[in-house]
């Protein structure tokens, strides 16, 4: 079943229409949102005059909106967002006549009749003479002529400005607002030689436009961050979206690039077309031959124990810094990791997302899970030992919002243990291997931070009051036992 309107000419069907945007710079945001700057030259006539605005977005913030140029003021603005759909015709036309067009599949001879639609929820109702018909939607060879498009219908998305103006003539007018839909990120190809021990990067915009409007020949701004955004319900979004991250994650502090405030920005050369339920894709980033290194890292929560080994996590370092060979601030996004094979075919080995990266970092991602690196960490020995071996109080500073300092004297946990753990680190591979080996759940309460170890067998690293680290060095087809006596007040 087809439903076209009388006065759609049907050799238009594969032109599309010509855009009535002018001079378009877009702006895009990582969080779902652009800017658009339209300058479209307007001929105004003296005094009101309601002008129209097509092929702004179909999801324009209506309340961002702001016209701006010489000699008029704005009386009224509205946003036609109803668009011009076989499904809305029929709709608008409830109450109103058409023209049905029945084709005999047999001989192809047409017959036509007039009907009043009664209701379009769900289906099509019609009065033709003194019958009820339901419109079937079964592939038969009938069409609707509609007597006229109804005027609130818009075939593209349309802005209206009724105007006042002080003196008829051209001028150019500035529409700017802002629409979501649009968003970016940035997508990382990457090649590791680990013998040469480096890493070719090339970086990818990745544009998607689901705006509902193309946007042509646009100057186009990529902005890295995220803007603050007060929500419908009036809180605020910041976009903090904390995760996971492998330890050796450095911010450098090196500067470079274009800067938009405490912002990264980044153009594209030249200036390109955004079509409408399109994902584009622009380098932006190409550099070889950039120092890095394979590691490995487990980390066992709790001070838990394994029934059997598991596998450590393949751990991906190098730097963006200028020495290090790439020299720019990364915007978010994926990086995904190819290694060649004995072949010498370029073959997947894992993903990690990085988040916004100053230059000068250093990065650690995690790739995925060694085959034949393992850890298997062993409770030995966990027993309950006597207050006396501890301070009974605790003392510590508590500084309050008027400035005052006050020491503070709280009684400990009646419990106090000590446990021996073993972390036995395996390594299948031909070649020697380091795993930094982490215990975690160490410090995230004020009194759990009198964890104490008195004894390990290779020098640690406290990371956090919550996590201490070794590095665990491992032969070539060998196993390495790290042990650990851990004091705590729980």
């Amino acid at each position: 079943m087809a439903l076209l309107p009388a006065s759609a000419p049907a050799q238009n069907a594969a032109q599309p229409a010509r855009s009535a945007q002018g001079d378009v710079s877009v702006t895009i945001y990582n969080n779902n949102l652009a800017l658009v700057q339209d300058v479209r030259q307007v001929s105004l006539p003296n005094g009101r005059s309601r002008q129209e605005f097509p092929d702004v977005s179909a999801m324009i913030r209506a309340e961002t909106v702001t016209l701006s140029g010489e000699g008029f003021g704005i009386v009224e603005q509205n946003f036609d967002y109803d668009l011009l759909t076989p499904a809305a015709l029929m709709e608008k036309a409830v109450g109103q006549t058409i023209t049905l067009v029945r084709t005999n599949p047999a001989t192809g001879a047409e017959t036509r009749e007039r009907a009043q639609v009664m209701a379009a929820n769900g289906g099509v109702v019609l009065k033709i003479g003194e019958r009820i018909e339901v419109l079937r939607d079964d592939g038969l060879p009938v069409r609707v002529i509609f007597d006229a498009i109804p005027p609130n219908l818009r075939a593209r998305p349309t802005l209206s400005v009724t105007m006042d103006a002080k003196s008829a003539g051209p001028r150019p007018l500035t529409l700017s607002y802002l629409t979501p839909g649009m968003s970016w990120k940035a997508d990382y190809v990457t090649l590791f030689d680990e013998k040469a021990g480096k890493i070719d990067v090339q970086g990818w915009v990745t544009l998607t436009n689901n705006t509902g409007t193309t946007f042509t020949n646009a100057n186009v701004l990529m902005v890295a961050g995220s803007v603050g955004q007060v929500n419908q319900y009036g809180g605020y979004n910041g976009g903090y979206n904390p995760r996971p991250v492998p330890r050796g994650n450095r911010p450098g502090s090196e500067s470079g690039g274009q800067q938009m405030g405490d912002f990264h920005v980044y153009p594209i050369a030249g200036r390109t077309t955004i079509a409408n339920a399109q994902t584009k894709q622009v380098s932006f980033l190409d550099v070889s031959g950039v120092p890095a290194r394979k590691g490995y890292e487990y980390t066992n929560e709790w001070m838990g124990a394994e029934g059997e080994a598991v596998s450590a996590s393949s751990i991906l370092k190098f730097s963006n810094a200028r020495s290090g060979g790439v020299g720019a601030a990364l915007p978010a996004g994926t990086v995904r990791v190819y290694m060649r094979d004995s072949k010498g075919q370029a073959q997947f080995i894992g993903e990690s997302g990085i988040d916004h990266t100053p230059g000068g970092s250093n990065l650690a991602l995690r790739t995925g899970e060694a085959f034949d690196v393992k850890v298997q960490p062993v409770v030995e020995k966990r027993e309950e030992i006597t207050l006396d071996e501890w301070e009974k109080f605790a003392r510590y500073k508590v500084t309050y919002p008027d400035g005052t300092v006050k020491e503070v004297v709280a009684e400990r946990p009646k419990k106090y243990y000590r446990t021996q753990m073993r972390y036995i680190v395996t390594n299948a591979r031909d070649v020697p291997v380091t795993v930094d080996v982490a215990q975690s759940g160490l410090g995230r309460w004020w009194w759990w931070r009198d964890v104490r170890v008195p004894q390990e067998s290779l020098p640690g690293v406290q990371d956090s009051a919550d996590t201490r680290r070794w590095e665990v060095p491992v032969p070539a087809n060998g196993k390495t036992e790290l042990t650990v006596t851990f004091l705590t007040p729980w």
